[in-house]
C-alpha cells in the first residue's frame, strides 16, 4: 500500500487554528474524553468555539483519495492483484480493519456539551445538529461494513465498563438512530447554500439521507435473510421523499455545458472551483495554499496505482446514441475497439481514452490511444485525470473531487420509486431521462423502457424482470462509476458474485496484427505469442503467451490466438455471502469478546 500524501482538503487551515485552540484524543478505544488545551467553557461558551470545534468533524469524512481510488474492488474493473478480500483464505479478522471510534467520542463529546445558555438556543441547536449529521455519517459507514455494531449516544465515562465491553446493537436499532440524527440535522442546520460546496448544508444532509435510505430499504429487500423485508418500503419512501425535496428546492441542476472536456468530464477534471450546479459537496484542493491531490498520478503510472481498467462486459452496457442497446448490434463481441466506441453513449468517450483524445506533453497536444503501460484491457480511465503529463508525476492535481452530486439524487429518487412500484413516465424524464440527454442520446427520454435488456439480465441482474430497474441500475453504474460507489451498490442489491466476472478487454482478430485503437491511421499496439521481426517503431507488443518468465502468463486472448484480451484470470476470485459484511478486527475481539464475530468469519 503507498503511502496518502494528500491533505484532505481546504480545512487544513482551520483544523491548524482548532489545534491550537484545543485538541482530542486519539485512541481507538472509547473510554477516553478529549484533553483540553482550553477551558471548556471558552469552547463551549462561544459561537466561535461551536465552529472551530464541528469544523473538526470534516475528518469524519473520506478524503478524496478514497473517493477517487475507491472503486478498486468493483465488478467492472480489472486492476493489478486480485483484491486479498476476494481471494480464499487471503483475508479474515486478523487482516480486517475500521473498527476505530475516535471520530465517534469526539461528535459524542460536542453533542453533550454545545447548549451553553449564553449562547442562543437556536445556535447551539444548529451546532448540534451539525455533529448528528456527521455521528449519521460515522455509523452508515460503519453499518455497512459491519453490520450490527454497537450504538453509543453520548460520551463514555472511564469507569463505565457495562457501556464499554458490552455486545453489539442489532441493525435495525442502530440504523433508527441514523435516520433520526439525519432527520434532526435536515430540521435544525441553519445554512441552507453554500456556494463552496464543502460545507454540510440541509440540501447535504437530504441528499446523503436519501443515499443512506435507499442503501438500507434495498438492502433490507434483497438480504432475506434479516426478515426485514417488511420494514423495506418505510426506507426506500424516505429516500425517494429526501430526494425530492432536493429536487424541488430548485437549487441544483446537472451540468449541461460542455466546455473543453464535455458536460460529464467537466465535473471531475475542471480546475479550481466546482461546477455548483450539480456538485453539492465536493473536496477542494488550491494550488496557491498547496493542498493538492494525486489523481492524476494514480490513474496514469504503471507502478503508483492498480492500474484499474473497465472491462469490456461493463463497457458494452453504454447505449447507442439512438437509445438503443449496443449489445443488440451484429456482431458487436467482434467489434473492433477503434469501432465499437463509435455513436455511444457520450460518456463513454469522457471515460476512456478513444478517438481523438489528447494529451498535452511539454506544451504540444498530442493524440493519445489505450497505453498498455497503463491499461490491461484497453478501456482505460480518464474520469479524474487532468490532459497534461506535467500532473502524471506526483502529488500536483488540483481539480475538486465531487463527493454528492445532483446525479446521484436523481438516481436515488428514480431507483427508490421504481422499487416502490412508482415510478411514472414524467418521473423518468426528470431523472434517468435527463441523465441520457446530458449524455447525446436522443432515443427513449421521455417514456419508461418495457423490455428487459437480455444483455443485462445474463451478464448483470438475472433475478431483475422489471425492466425499469434494469435500466436504472445501467444508468447508475455508468454516471457514478469510479465515484466510490459500486461496491455498496453490490452490497445492497446482494450481488457479490458479480466480483468474480472475467476481466475481459478489446477483442483481438489476430496475432502478430497492428491495431490502430484511437483511428488516426498509426499502429498502438501488436499482440503476439513470438516477437516479431521486424517490429514497428512506436507500437506496444504484448505477449500473450501461456507462459511468460517461466510462470503462467496473466495476460491472454480468451481464445488463445484471437478474442478477448484477459487479464489474471488464472488467479481464482471467490466470493462468499459472508463477505456482505467485514469480519470484526480480531485485536478487538480480544478487547472485547461480546462483540462476536459475523456469520462465517
Amino acid at each position: 500500500m503507498h503511502k496518502k500524501v494528500i491533505m484532505k482538503h481546504q480545512y487544513t487551515g482551520l483544523y491548524i487554528l482548532l489545534a491550537l485552540f484545543f485538541c482530542t484524543g486519539c485512541s481507538k478505544q472509547l473510554d477516553q474524553t478529549p484533553v483540553s488545551t482550553a477551558s471548556r467553557d471558552v469552547v463551549f461558551g462561544s459561537e466561535q468555539g461551536l465552529a472551530l470545534y464541528s469544523n473538526s468533524f470534516y475528518e469524519a469524512l473520506p478524503s478524496g483519495a478514497d473517493i477517487y481510488e475507491g472503486d478498486n474492488m468493483v465488478d467492472y474493473g480489472a486492476r493489478t492483484q486480485v483484491p486479498d478480500f476476494l481471494r480464499d483464505g487471503a483475508f479474515g479478522p486478523r487482516q480486517s480493519s475500521g473498527w476505530d471510534w475516535t471520530q465517534l467520542r469526539n461528535i459524542n463529546y460536542f453533542i453533550a456539551n454545545a447548549k451553553d445558555p449564553r449562547i442562543a438556543a437556536a445556535v447551539n441547536t444548529n451546532y448540534v445538529a451539525v455533529g448528528r449529521f456527521f455521528r449519521a455519517w460515522f455509523y452508515y459507514e460503519k453499518v455497512k461494513r459491519f453490520g450490527d455494531v454497537p450504538w453509543m449516544g453520548a460520551p463514555i465515562e472511564v469507569n463505565d465498563t457495562a457501556a464499554l465491553y458490552r455486545p453489539r446493537d442489532p441493525r435495525a436499532l442502530v440504523m433508527d438512530s441514523v435516520l433520526a440524527d439525519l432527520d434532526f440535522a435536515i430540521k435544525n442546520i441553519s445554512l441552507t447554500e453554500d456556494k463552496t460546496r464543502s460545507l454540510i448544508t440541509k440540501n447535504i444532509a437530504l441528499a446523503f439521507k436519501s443515499r443512506v435510505c435507499l442503501f438500507e430499504g434495498t438492502f433490507r429487500r434483497y438480504h432475506t435473510e434479516l426478515n426485514l423485508q417488511s420494514t423495506a418500503t418505510k426506507w426506500l419512501t424516505e429516500a425517494m421523499n429526501a430526494a425530492q425535496t432536493v429536487m424541488s428546492s430548485g437549487a441544483f441542476s446537472l451540468n449541461t455545458a460542455a466546455g473543453s472536456y464535455g458536460a460529464y468530464r467537466s465535473l471531475f477534471v475542471t480546475q479550481g472551483a466546482p461546477i455548483v450546479n450539480e456538485v453539492m459537496l465536493a473536496y477542494i484542493y488550491s494550488k496557491d495554499l498547496a493542498v493538492l491531490n494525486d489523481a492524476t498520478w494514480w490513474w496514469t503510472s504503471a507502478t503508483y496505482g492498480s492500474r484499474l481498467s473497465f472491462t469490456r462486459t461493463f463497457i458494452n452496457t453504454f447505449l447507442k446514441t439512438d437509445g438503443t442497446a449496443f449489445t443488440d448490434t451484429p456482431g458487436y463481441q467482434t467489434m473492433l475497439f477503434s469501432d465499437e466506441v463509435k455513436g455511444r453513449d457520450l460518456r463513454l468517450q469522457q471515460l476512456i481514452r478513444m478517438g481523438d483524445y489528447k494529451r498535452t506533453t511539454g506544451g504540444i497536444a498530442l493524440p493519445a490511444p489505450p497505453v498498455f503501460s497503463y491499461t490491461y484491457t484497453g478501456y482505460q480511465p480518464i474520469k479524474w485525470t487532468l490532459d497534461d503529463a506535467y500532473y502524471e508525476q506526483g502529488v500536483t492535481g488540483d481539480n475538486p473531487i465531487p463527493m454528492i452530486r445532483y446525479a446521484e439524487v436523481l438516481l436515488n429518487f428514480a431507483e427508490a420509486k421504481a422499487e416502490l412500484g412508482l415510478l411514472t413516465d414524467a418521473d423518468w424524464a426528470k431523472t434517468i431521462g435527463a441523465l441520457r440527454q446530458r449524455a447525446g442520446i436522443t432515443g427513449g427520454l421521455t417514456t419508461r423502457p418495457t423490455v428487459a435488456d437480455p444483455y443485462l439480465l445474463a451478464n448483470y441482474f438475472s433475478d431483475i424482470t422489471d425492466p425499469v430497474l434494469l435500466e436504472i441500475r445501467r444508468e447508475r453504474g455508468i454516471e457514478l462509476a469510479f465515484e466510490n460507489l459500486r461496491f455498496p451498490d453490490l452490497i445492497r442489491w446482494k450481488k457479490g458474485k458479480l466480483l468474480e466476472q472475467v476481466w475481459n478487454g478489446l477483442y483481438v482478430p489476430s496475432l502478430n496484427t497492428p491495431m490502430d485503437l484511437n483511428g488516426d491511421g498509426k499502429a498502438d499496439v501488436v499482440f503476439y505469442k513470438t516477437m516479431p521481426s521486424p517490429t514497428i517503431p512506436g507500437v506496444t507488443y504484448i505477449n500473450v503467451s501461456e507462459t511468460k518468465g517461466g510462470a503462467a502468463n496473466p495476460q491472454r486472448l480468451s481464445n488463445d490466438t484471437y478474442g478477448e484480451l484477459t487479464w489474471l484470470n488464472n488467479v481464482p476470485r471467490k466470493w462468499d455471502d459472508k463477505m456482505y459484511y467485514y469480519p470484526i478486527p480480531e485485536t478487538d475481539r480480544l478487547f472485547n469478546p461480546k462483540l462476536g464475530q459475523n456469520p462465517g468469519w
